[in-house]
C-alpha cells in the first residue's frame, strides 16, 4: 500500500464551516467525501492508498450527522492508523452564539435538538464532541473568519505551496455570434475595434499571427483601450487574491472569436504572467475557423 498518502479528517461543531471547509480542500486538491460513517473511514483510506498515487489526498467529512455511526469513530481512528494510514484531524468550530444566529438565518434544524430547542442541541453536540476535540490536530475556530479568511487558514495548513496563493487566471477569446462565454467574471467587447476580417490579406488569419496582430494593435483605440484594460486587471487581481478567489474567468469577445478578441487575450495573458500570476489562454472560437478550412469553407 502507498504511505504517502494524506488523510484529513474534517470535523467539529455543525454550523461551524465543515462543507465550506470540504469546498476549499478539494480546490486544493483533496478528494472529498463528506458525511461518510465512520466505519468506512479505514476501508476508503486503504483503498485510496492502493491507487499508486494517483490519489495521494483525501479529505473526510465524518459529524453527529451519522447518527449513532459517528460512536464508532474512536475505534475507527485506530483501525486506521492500524493499516498503517496516519491521519490528522481539523476540528471546526465556533462560539454558541455565533452557531444559533447562523442556524437562525439558514432556518436549518439541528441534529440533536429536540422538539426545536436549538441551544440545547449544540450544547449536547459540544459535550459529545469533547473528546474528539482533544484529538484534533487542527481546531479552526470561525467565530469570527470570513469565508476568505478560512480558506487562508486552510491553504497555510494544507496547501502544498504555502508561500503561493491558489489563484489562477483564464483569459476566453470568443465570438459573439457563437454566443458569450457563460461562465465569464469579466467580460470585455472588442467590437468596436477595427476588424481585420476586412483587409482581404487577413482575413484567412488568426490573432496568433503577427501580421493581425500589427494591425489590431496600430490604432489608437486599441492603444487606448490596452492600457485602461491592463490598469484595471492590475488593480482587480490583488483584490481578488485578497478576497480567497481560485480562479478568475477573463473573456474577451469579438464578432467571429478570430481576430481581435485572440490577439488582445494573448497580449493580456502575456501580461498577467509577467506579474507573476498562473494563466492559461483559450481561444474557444479559432477552432470553428481550422473545422471550416478542412471542409473547403470560406
Amino acid at each position: 500500500m502507498d504511505q504517502s498518502i494524506r488523510l484529513v479528517i474534517v470535523t467539529g461543531m455543525s454550523g461551524a464551516g465543515k462543507t465550506q471547509a470540504l469546498k476549499y480542500l478539494e480546490d486544493l486538491g483533496f478528494f472529498c467525501v463528506d458525511n461518510l460513517p465512520p466505519s468506512l473511514m479505514p476501508k476508503l483510506a486503504e483503498l485510496f492508498g492502493r491507487t499508486d498515487g494517483k490519489v495521494s489526498r483525501l479529505a473526510l467529512g465524518i459529524d453527529i450527522r451519522g447518527g449513532r455511526f459517528f460512536n464508532e469513530i474512536i475505534g475507527a481512528l485506530r483501525q486506521t492508523a492500524d493499516i498503517g494510514v496516519a491521519y490528522q484531524i481539523l476540528f471546526m468550530d465556533a462560539s454558541d452564539e455565533v452557531l444559533v444566529r447562523r442556524y437562525k438565518e439558514t432556518r436549518r434544524r439541528h441534529p440533536l435538538a429536540v422538539q426545536g430547542r436549538l441551544l440545547e442541541g449544540i450544547q449536547r453536540e459540544r459535550k459529545l464532541l469533547q473528546e474528539l476535540r482533544g484529538l484534533a490536530t487542527f481546531i479552526i475556530d470561525t467565530t469570527n473568519l470570513t469565508p476568505a479568511d478560512l480558506r487562508k487558514e486552510l491553504h497555510k495548513r494544507f496547501g502544498q505551496d504555502p508561500e503561493s496563493p491558489d489563484f489562477h487566471v483564464n483569459v476566453v477569446s470568443f465570438g459573439f455570434k457563437h454566443g458569450a462565454v457563460l461562465d465569464a467574471d469579466l467580460l470585455f467587447d472588442v467590437r468596436f475595434l477595427p476588424n481585420p476580417h476586412y483587409v482581404p490579406d487577413l482575413q484567412p488569419l488568426t490573432g496568433e499571427d503577427p501580421a493581425v496582430e500589427d494591425y489590431v494593435m496600430k490604432w489608437n483605440t486599441t492603444q487606448q483601450f490596452y492600457r485602461r484594460l491592463t490598469s484595471l486587471i492590475g488593480f482587480l487581481l490583488p483584490h481578488y487574491v485578497a478576497e480567497g478567489k481560485s480562479l478568475l474567468t477573463i473573456a474577451i469577445g469579438c464578432t467571429g472569436g478570430q481576430h481581435r478578441s485572440v490577439c488582445l487575450a494573448r497580449r493580456l495573458a502575456d501580461w498577467i504572467r509577467e506579474r507573476g500570476y498562473s494563466v492559461s489562454v483559450e481561444h474557444r472560437d479559432m477552432p470553428r475557423r481550422a473545422a471550416r478550412a478542412e471542409e473547403g469553407q470560406p
